[in-house]
């Protein structure tokens, strides 16, 4: 019976998490969306094999659409399918979110950008984020502050152990 628990080990768990898109942007919101994956992509998934560095989401038609993920296909994946790594994927949102989306992009300037992909139950979920690029000075000065917190945990950590 103990080893029913077993079989959910993946759920919750992270799969993905872009940083590059902390350092280039500023997030205001963030969303929760389902994607609309294959099979071979789900397994390749599982395996850790994506890379969302490159990727962002862009309105077509009334509908929100995740371009340049990649995920590389397993060996082992079928051979009646054409895997493609870089296809353009579906994300699912409520009507209300995707309008709420499509209002800050057009109107406001704002750019989709995916932040984190991971396991919610069974199904995949990518938390997107409604973000502003970041001028260089705004990168430095929030690397300042990086370095300014980490220093400041290592003084009280030492501070702490002398106690």
């Amino acid at each position: 019976m103990a080893k029913a628990k077993d079989k959910d080990k993946h759920a919750g768990g992270t799969i993905a998490l872009n940083k590059r898109a902390r350092h280039e942007y500023h997030i205001d919101e963030r969303y929760e969306a389902g994607i609309a994956l294959q099979g071979w992509e789900l397994k390749a998934l599982r395996a850790g094999r994506i890379n969302f560095g490159d990727g962002y989401a862009v309105v077509l038609k009334g509908e929100i659409f995740l371009i340049g993920t990649s995920i590389p296909p397993l060996i082992s994946a079928s051979t009646h399918v054409i895997a493609e790594d870089r296809r353009t994927r579906k994300l699912l949102l409520h009507k209300q979110e995707i309008d709420q989306l499509i209002g800050a992009v057009e109107r406001k300037g704002y750019t989709l950008v995916p932040i984190a992909m991971y396991w919610k139950g069974n199904k995949v979920k990518v938390e997107i984020g409604l973000a502003r690029g970041k001028q260089a000075h705004d990168k430095r000065d929030a690397e300042k502050e990086r370095d300014w917190q980490r220093e400041k945990q290592r003084t009280m950590r030492a501070h702490n152990r002398d106690a």
